[in-house]
């Protein structure tokens, strides 16, 4: 193809595709990658190594707005440390947010590394999923310390429970939820 070809059908000055071909001007990204299109090929970044460097997933969290995040901070979740300033006191946590003071930013990159892209949404993300699990850890963790506790001859064996409510107890009608006992029950147990 022409020089004036390559223009006409990449939507470019032929001024510009001379110059970008003899190297005193630079073609705008665009104009490069659509040219690069024409010719059956695509226009990549790679690191220093070689390796092409892809941009941000499409499926990365993104804000409450739906928008995504800054590229250059990196993505935690909304309940992990700090996720407001003096504006944002009335507002409903995020699910997901970052450390808008740089320096924080690069404290964890040093710590943790540099992640390679923003997370991806996972099942449970949410804050109230997130502390649920969070508790329902802690309660297990109690559990099997207790357990271990018992194994090892620290605590006795809890005793036997026998409940000794009359029938009149499971004929009584309450919708909220607590025990309820029959005036003259011995038991008064709570099984909750």
């Amino acid at each position: 193809m022409s020089q004036r070809e390559l223009a006409e059908k990449g939507a470019v000055s032929a001024a510009a595709i001379a110059h970008a071909e003899a190297g005193t001007r630079d073609l705008p990204v665009g104009a490069l990658s659509r040219l690069a299109a024409m010719c059956g090929l695509r226009v990549a970044l790679v690191d220093a190594d070689g390796r092409e460097v892809g941009g941000m997933a499409d499926a990365a969290v993104r804000d409450m707005g739906g928008r995504r995040f800054p590229a250059h901070l990196d993505t935690r979740y909304g309940d992990i440390d700090w996720w407001h300033d003096d504006g944002r006191y009335s507002r409903e946590q995020p699910w997901y947010t970052f450390d808008r003071v740089r320096y924080t930013r690069d404290y964890w990159r040093e710590r943790l590394g540099t992640p390679e892209d923003h997370q991806l949404p996972q099942p449970g993300d949410s804050p109230a999923e997130r502390k649920a699990a969070r508790r329902r850890a802690a309660r297990e963790e109690r559990e099997a310390e207790i357990r271990r506790r018992r194994a090892a001859g620290q605590l006795p064996e809890p005793e036997p429970f026998h409940c000794s409510c009359p029938p009149a107890c499971d004929e009584l009608e309450n919708w909220s939820g607590k025990p309820v006992h029959a005036d003259r029950c011995p038991c008064r147990c709570d099984l909750g």
